[in-house]
């Protein structure tokens, strides 16, 4: 799409000058002409891509919660009978969120410019994901728009439950680190050398185990930059999984984690995948899209890489059941839904089912995890500090000895 400026008089002999964006000038010309305006002049503007092939982002990230809404009231105006342009400004004024109407905003202006909804969202990647759009793609060639936009509110609602548990469950196993790590660090830093002075002053030969909390100790105390190394690992860290290599490699990793940790990873995998696929089955969208967006929102490249060979033997002609029963990472149970699903023709229904499943199974799976790991983090800390306690103390039995 490109921008044109254009001088054109309307029905009352009124010339009037503004901004248009179409595919070419005929279009923008057609476009004027069913506004009933005739064009004086049209000439396209320098400076850029037009509105269909710019992308904009905004500072502030929109919440999840607030994309919801909009999507449900969207759909409950658009079934009430309202047009796009219409609800747009409705939302536009009602959000709280101001990312959000500022977005919005931006929309109403390419669709009143005349593009469709779903063009004007694709510009604003950060906001609406692939799934977003493409559902409201299908939305529109089908006819369904109020639909679809009310599964996609229910999809972001289930997705955001999965991850409002998740880091319910991790809030107290972090602050329980962090405090330990601050404490250790406070101990080594200005309890130890306490116990150095006395130490120093008995003379004689320290155990083993103290000398080495001694060491960690003048370490901190004279070149206490070391702590920096702390946040510089965390920092490479996510670096290294930001890259290509990293996250595949980081992906498996968490799939073999022990202690269920692995196992509840793929169940919360599972009800992404199954949930996204259902609701783009649902919208009418072409499977081997479905298939493929599936696999890029499927948040770990051991799905994706799989749902790639699915979507390659699917476009193939065989049945998506079977390259799932052939590939290990895809449980029998899954399998063998949607190979249900397929033959009686309730596919979208046989992946909802699977997706309810799984979201159960991460919410015990999640409790089961916390009841496990407090418990272990509480000895952690213990053996954090009292590694340092009997350190300390362990002289304390030759004292006696020292002072005679």
């Amino acid at each position: 799409m490109a921008a044109f400026a254009y001088s054109a008089i309307n029905a009352q002999g009124v010339e009037l000058a503004g901004e248009i964006t179409a595919g070419d000038l005929a279009a923008a010309r057609e476009q004027l002409r069913v506004k009933g305006l005739l064009a004086q002049s049209i000439k396209e503007l320098d400076g850029g891509a037009g509105v269909g092939q710019t992308n904009i982002t905004f500072g502030k990230a929109v919440k999840a919660k607030s994309l919801q809404i909009f999507s449900r009231q969207f759909a409950t105006m658009i079934e009430a009978g309202l047009n796009v342009v219409g609800s747009l400004v409705i939302l536009e004024e009602q959000t709280s969120d101001q990312a959000l109407a500022a977005c919005v905003n931006e929309l109403r202006k390419d669709v009143e410019g005349g593009l469709l909804l779903s063009e004007a969202m694709a510009r604003h990647p950060k906001v609406f994901s692939r799934l977003y759009v493409s559902m409201v793609e299908a939305g529109e060639a089908a006819g369904i728009l109020d639909i679809v936009l009310d599964r996609v509110a229910f999809q972001i609602e289930k997705q955001e439950a999965i991850r409002r548990r998740i880091k319910g469950a991790m809030v107290y196993p972090t602050m329980v680190l962090i405090f330990a790590t601050l404490v250790l660090i406070g101990m080594l830093m200005f309890l130890v050398p306490v116990f150095v002075k006395i130490f120093g002053q008995l003379g004689g030969q320290l155990p083993t185990l103290t000398q080495y909390v001694v060491s960690a100790s003048n370490l901190l105390k004279d070149r206490p930059y070391v702590l920096l190394l702390i946040p510089l690992a965390v920092w490479s860290f996510f670096k290294w999984k930001a890259t290509e290599t990293g996250r595949q490699n980081w992906d498996k990793f968490k799939l073999r984690l022990p202690m269920k940790i692995g196992d509840t990873v793929l169940k919360v995998t599972m009800a992404r995948f199954s949930r996204t696929l259902s609701t783009l089955v649902a919208a009418g969208v072409d499977i081997i899209k479905a298939l493929e967006i599936t696999g890029q929102t499927a948040g770990n490249w051991v799905i994706e890489d799989a749902l790639a060979g699915v979507r390659t033997k699917v476009h193939e002609g065989v049945p998506i059941a079977q390259p799932l029963i052939e590939n290990e990472i895809f449980p029998p149970m899954v399998a063998q839904m949607v190979k249900i699903g397929e033959e009686t023709g309730e596919l979208e229904k046989m992946l909802g089912k699977i997706a309810d499943f799984y979201e159960d199974e991460v919410d015990a799976a999640v409790s089961s995890l916390s009841s496990l790991v407090e418990p272990i983090m509480m000895i952690g800390v213990g053996i954090m500090v009292g590694i340092v306690i009997i350190a300390m103390y362990l002289p304390m039995f030759k004292m006696l000895t020292l002072v005679k």
